[in-house]
């Protein structure tokens, strides 16, 4: 490894980590990319459907890809036009995009939990030729009056004889027998874009980011740089984190299907499910976000109930996760090293992540060092300054892996990358003297308690730290005298196990006054994007509801 720049030229950051390389070609695609190495990979398991245990090993994969691509092609579907998917995780949602991007048309990924008008919106936005869809979810899009896919394991007898458009059956456009082992795809670019991933929208209205193919290869380089083989069979990821999102999608999806390794597909977490995934499977790595986390640590006697000793590596990101209770984590699985990750749809997902070889070291609460090929500054907000170790500022990135712009918001792509190249991530953080990166909390998202700035993300470990509280999210609220102060919605381990007094004496013990909690509501759950973010956005809207 190289020798890290602490603080260098211009306040820049770089990796310590080795470089990585990025194809010359600039033919090269992020699907010839992937089966770069068929022959040597061919009959090795890419995915695995976690409830049935149906495989398609590397040579099946790239099959099905190929018959779908010439399909779409069939359909009409060509370069840069985008096609839409609305589909839970399953086997056959990676082979949709893998195959939409195989022609150098554009994937356009939906949450299968969006309302009609929230769908509309986005048809609205990226305008798709085609939806690809599932019969759960046809309902929410027939009325768009757009052609569809309807997805299923075999030829449905399915008919909407209301629809406008026409439907065709997944089955029924790769039923070809006849996929010759050479085929011709239109021209593709690494510079061209392959996907429209919508943000999150935590603390505003979701917008399209654009990824390019580069982009993607960027990424999986970056997130395997530091796996010790190419092509281990015994690599087994499983991925229940949604393939819309970027978390599941580039570094669990494609970063580890280009490097040889197998994904079990899980439709949606469950924390039974998931255990007897990990046990039947043998899945090595698991990647996940903070709420499972916790979930790990207040139901441990579930986790001891299944042997879980394969398991090698777990990795955490999508929100900060403070060390403590990284720390309690390990001790539920004490044979795997347990990290955490730093990461953003703005960067394909890779941006700095902890030595996975480091498993006999406790848990730092940094987000490890950046990623090969990611150069990074901490700026200070008021002055725009470049800042040195240990102060905490807007965090800045540039890399290969940062996206082309959002999708048709000119003015957006030009308030978050700047003329030099740099991404404004929105977050706060800092670097140690050893060149570790803390991720603070969102700018937005800090409450401003008379004059002081208290993160959110800082008094939720520590209610996450109680026995009896399951979980908890922190917002600020209004305040003539203070500005704001916090106030916390928590969820109680059990019914009526707790008072409002108890968790506000609990926190006021072990925080600076500005710090304590205001007002408790107990609450049954807290809402989540599907990558784990709280949506305190929707926590602020139903308090201003109440007042």
């Amino acid at each position: 490894m190289s020798t890290p720049l602490i603080h260098g030229k211009d306040g820049i950051y770089t990796s310590p980590r080795d470089p990585i390389s990025l194809p010359k070609d600039p033919t090269v695609s992020m699907i010839s990319f992937l089966f770069r190495d068929i022959a040597a990979i061919s009959k090795i398991p890419a995915l695995v459907d976690a409830e049935t245990g149906y495989t398609l090993t590397f040579s099946d994969l790239r099959t099905q890809v190929f018959k779908l691509s010439q399909a779409l092609l069939n359909l009409n579907i060509s370069k840069n036009d985008v096609v839409l998917i609305l589909s839970p995780n399953s086997i056959l949602f990676p082979v949709c995009f893998f195959a939409i991007v195989n022609i150098g048309a554009i994937a356009a990924t939906a949450n299968p939990q969006y309302t009609v008008n929230e769908l509309a919106k986005q048809v609205l936005d990226v305008n798709p030729r085609l939806i690809i869809t599932i019969h759960e979810h046809y309902d929410k899009i027939k009325n768009f009056g757009l052609p569809c896919v309807i997805l299923s394991p075999k030829t449905s007898t399915f008919v909407d004889r209301k629809a406008n458009s026409p439907i065709w059956y997944y089955q029924e456009l790769i039923k070809s027998d006849d996929t010759p082992e050479v085929l011709t795809w239109p021209l593709v670019l690494q510079t061209d874009a392959a996907a429209i991933l919508f943000s999150s929208g935590t603390t505003g209205s979701s917008k399209g980011v654009v990824l390019t193919h580069r982009n993607f290869i960027s990424s999986a380089l970056m997130s395997t740089s530091d796996q010790d083989t190419f092509n281990d069979p015994k690599n087994v990821f499983l991925c229940f984190l949604p393939m819309f999102h970027v978390f599941g999608l580039s570094t669990i999806l494609y970063a580890q299907l280009q490097r040889g390794n197998t994904v079990v597909v899980m439709a949606r977490y469950e924390i039974e499910k998931v255990l007897m995934a990990i046990e039947t499977y043998k899945v090595t790595h698991l990647y996940v976000a903070p709420p499972v986390i916790v979930a790990f640590v207040k139901q441990s006697e579930i986790v001891k109930m299944h042997d879980v000793s394969c398991l090698r590596e777990i990795g955490i990101g999508a929100a900060p996760l403070g060390k403590d209770v990284m720390e309690e984590c390990a001790k539920v699985f004490p044979q795997a090293a347990v990290y955490q990750g730093y990461g953003m749809t703005e960067t394909c997902g890779a941006i700095s992540i902890e030595s996975r070889k480091a498993k006999t070291s406790r848990p730092s609460g940094s987000t490890g060092v950046l990623d090969p090929g990611v150069e990074a500054r901490i700026i200070d907000t008021h002055t725009m300054k470049p800042l040195p170790p240990s102060k905490t500022g807007e965090i800045h990135i540039r890399g290969s892996n940062v996206m082309q712009g959002y999708f048709k918001n000119e003015k957006a792509t030009n308030e978050t990358i700047d003329d030099q190249g740099w991404l404004h991530t929105g977050d706060l953080g800092y670097f140690d003297e050893e060149g570790q990166l803390f991720v603070v909390d969102r700018i937005k998202e800090l409450i401003k308690c008379k004059g002081f700035q208290v993160a959110p993300a800082e008094l939720e470990e520590l209610l996450l730290s109680h026995p009896k509280i399951k979980d908890a999210a922190v917002i600020g609220l209004a305040d003539a005298e203070a500005g704001e102060v916090p106030i916390a919605y928590v969820v109680p381990s059990f019914i009526n196990s707790l008072t409002e007094e108890e968790v506000k004496n609990f926190i006021a013990k072990q925080v600076a006054p500005f710090k304590r909690l205001r007002t408790v509501i107990f609450v049954d759950d807290i809402p989540k994007s599907a990558s784990g973010k709280i949506l305190r956005r929707e926590l602020r809207q139903k308090l201003m509801s109440k007042l």
